[in-house]
């Protein structure tokens, strides 16, 4: 096998692979890349036997075959390369030659016979969604993690549903740890076409991936086939294997009842809980949120550490409130959200606190309090 490519075709994609080569399987080879040549150019492969990668691109290929190479290493060459043309080739029993007239480089490959079946995946119905929207989805809603070692489906994965009614079609994720749980809303146009199909649940490490791969503009195929989430957006294909479960019924946790709609600037209030978060430790996560009127008084308390105390003004005329959060949550989802204002949905000590933008409705926060 023999072929020469540009190293700006591949040296990005090299780079996005590796969260997934770099990833810990029981089989060594899912650590190499497989690259196949055909006439028209290669194909890159790559897998952690949970999401697999696929993308094709040009090259001046002089014989076809294929190769498994070490995916990091491969990266580095291509990444500090110092001319544009890399030329790569088998030499024999594996040994794969990189390099040009200036510069060579001999690596042992891996037997590619050896790399894990992609599942080639035919007849599925796709649909649309724009690239910049999907990747912020995905982005709000991967930031909720649960413990490493949870081995529950709901807390491992993002659950992803289609809402179809007659007013509008929409497609949502929805994401928990226990603790926390936050909605993220893409609203189509009324003459779209979105097929129905039943809500699924997609391993967050897989979605995190297909970040990588979403830009700022342009359009992405999304479909389900198999037991398997397809994103293809030309010249790539990834694959996500789903996870088997339930996702908890959240829709009555998300509804605005009763209580009080505290409007809050954003970044002041982002601010004051980092400064309140600074005396939080494994042991004492929580601080007290004070709702008085048209104030908002919280309170850190860290008896190996010290005190803090700090106010700011918010809209707020309802009786008294005292309530404990764990400021991380806070901050983290404050830091989704893109509008100046915030609204904080609260009733009381009891019930979770939803937090949404004053005027972007498409993401949806909720924070379970503490025990005081």
């Amino acid at each position: 096998m023999e072929f020469t490519i540009n190293k700006s075709d591949i040296r990005n994609i090299l780079s996005k692979v590796q969260g997934l080569t770099g990833r810990r399987t029981n089989l060594a080879i899912t650590e190499a890349i497989l690259i196949k040549t055909a006439e028209s150019g290669i194909t890159m492969i790559a897998t952690d036997l949970e999401t697999g990668f696929e993308g094709t691109y040009p090259a001046t290929v002089e014989s076809e075959g294929q190769i498994a190479i070490n995916a990091k290493k491969l990266y580095e060459i291509v990444r500090d390369f110092p001319t544009d043309d890399i030329r790569i080739n088998e030499v024999e029993n594996r040994w794969i030659k990189i390099g040009n007239q200036s510069i060579e480089y001999h690596i042992v490959g891996m037997d590619p016979e050896d790399f894990p079946d992609t599942p080639h995946i035919e007849d599925v119905e796709f649909f649309e969604i724009d690239s910049a929207p999907l990747k912020k989805m995905i982005e709000k809603t991967v930031i909720i993690s649960g413990a490493a070692d949870d081995k529950r489906s709901h807390i491992n994965g993002i659950y992803f549903e289609r809402i179809l009614t007659e007013d509008k079609k929409t497609v949502r994720m929805v994401s928990t740890d226990g603790s926390r749980l936050a909605t993220a809303d893409y609203v189509y146009e009324n003459d779209a076409k979105v097929p129905e199909g039943p809500g699924i649940l997609i391993p967050k490490k897989g979605l995190n991936e297909v970040s990588k791969f979403l830009g700022g503009n342009g359009t992405v195929q999304v479909g389900l086939k198999d037991n398997h989430f397809i994103i293809k957006k030309d010249p790539e294909t990834i694959i996500i294997r789903l996870l088997e479960g339930d996702f908890p019924r959240y829709n009555d946790i998300i509804a605005k009842g009763d209580g009080c709609a505290v409007k809050i600037d954003r970044h002041p209030f982002l601010m004051m809980l980092k400064r309140m978060s600074i005396l939080s430790s494994e042991n004492y996560k929580g601080v007290i949120f004070n709702f008085s009127d048209s104030k908002l008084t919280v309170t850190a308390a860290n008896p190996d550490i010290g005190e803090s105390k700090e106010e700011m003004p918010v809209e707020f005329a309802a009786e008294e409130i005292k309530v404990a959060f764990n400021p991380k949550y806070f901050i983290e989802m404050l830091g989704v959200i893109e509008d100046d204002n915030v609204l904080l949905h609260i009733v009381d000590e009891r019930r979770p606190c939803l937090i949404e933008g004053e005027n972007d409705k498409s993401y949806l926060g909720v924070i379970m309090p503490m025990r005081i």
